[in-house]
Order: structure tokens, then sequence, then C-alpha cells
């Protein structure tokens, strides 16, 4: 759920969280440290040398679902991109073994015909996201990189990236847990729904991390190549 609440370098960070624990994540592809006492917003990031603008820009869209213009423009498109690139990280080196660890324990012997084509699917998912983001790394990212340092492709644009950015990766994770939902039978359920809870939130979580792209990351990029 959206709130109106706008945080600024002032507000608590337990505060923050408090406000909407769903944004831990983001945090921790922030690289914050637990522990966070009494410390202000401002005070963290300034301890954990993260530049505050880019925080509040990217925790108060994904509360709000608005851009602060004021701070999209002071922000830099290299800033974002490496708070991107943590996020794949998160996801491959994290997030997506993790929901396969307990998608394999949550499976049901007596489904043996069935559970290497729910392993598959998921894995079949995974390869997916891991060619989206290697194509904003070994393309993207780089091309952030030398925009920033005054120079310019003529050959890429990224409009190039916005008409390929369809979201496809969403939609099969969306359709894995319709298959789980609707189909899949187990003895130990709660195992499963502990899956399925993970599926939502990843669901979600690469939903607002394509919205950082669109709404964020390519408004900054246009931005440089009007500039050159």
């Amino acid at each position: 759920m959206k709130i109106s609440h706008t945080f600024t370098e002032q507000d608590s960070v337990v505060d923050l969280i408090n406000e909407d624990y769903d944004i831990l994540p983001v945090l921790s592809r922030f690289s914050l440290p637990l522990g966070f006492g009494s410390k202000t917003i401002g005070e963290l990031c300034v301890e954990s040398d993260i530049n505050v603008e880019v925080f509040l820009l990217i925790v108060n869209f994904l509360l709000s679902g608005d851009i602060d213009s004021h701070r999209l423009s002071v922000v830099t498109a290299r800033e974002v991109a490496q708070f991107l690139h943590n996020s794949h990280n998160y996801y491959l080196q994290y997030k997506y073994p993790h929901i396969r660890t307990n998608l394999l324990s949550s499976l049901d012997p007596a489904h043996a015909d069935i559970n290497p084509i729910i392993i598959k699917y998921f894995d079949d998912y995974v390869s997916e996201v891991e060619a989206h983001f290697h194509y904003e790394e070994s393309t993207v990212f780089p091309y952030v990189k030398s925009l920033s340092e005054g120079k310019h492709d003529s050959s890429y644009s990224i409009s190039i990236f916005s008409r390929r950015h369809d979201h496809q990766v969403e939609s099969r994770l969306a359709e894995l847990k319709n298959i789980i939902l609707r189909y899949y039978s187990t003895s130990v359920p709660y195992r499963m729904y502990d899956v399925l809870v993970d599926l939502y939130n990843c669901e979600e979580d690469l939903k607002q991390h394509a919205h950082i792209e669109d709404h964020i990351l390519v408004p900054l990029i246009t931005r440089l190549e009007s500039a050159k």
C-alpha cells in the first residue's frame, strides 16, 4: 500500500522501517549495516558513504509512487545504476538461491512426476532474469559510465533499452505462482505456503526494480543524452 508521507534526512531509520517493513530488502541493497540505534536517515547515509539524495529519491518513490523532481535533478545516473547493480547481486546471489532451496524442501515426494517440472520452470525463470540483468550489466551500465565521462556512442541510446523492457520476466514468475496455487497439492502445505510468500514478495520486488529503471534511470540517462 502506497503511503503519502515523504521521508527526509531528519527522520529516524527505524521509523522508516516501521512505516513499511517491505523497505528492508531495499536497505540491504544500499549495504546499510544493522544496529541503527536512534540514527537519522541522514546520519546513516553519511556514515555509510551513501548519497542521501539518491537514497531518499528511491525510498520515497517506492513508498509513495511519486517522483521527487528536485532530487531527480540533483542525483546522477551512475549512482542509480550502482544501486541497480547491487540489486542484481541481491537477486542472483541471495534471493533466488534462497527461494530454490525452500522450493526443493517443500516438494512432496508423492509428486515425483511433477516436481522436476516445477524446478525446471523456476530455473528457466531465473535464467531469463540472468539474461535480462546481463544485458543491463554489459550494455546499459557501461553506456551510463561512458555518458557520465563525456563520451557518447551514437550507435546506442536508452530508447533501445526502453523498447525491449517489456517485463516478460515478471509474467513468467506470475505463471509459476499460479501453477503452484491451482494445481500443486502437498502433505506439508506450510512449507509451500512459505515458498508462495517468497514468490509473491519477489514478484512485487522485481516490479519495483523495473519501476526504478523506467521512472528514474531512463529519465536520468535521457538527460545525459540531451546534454551531449
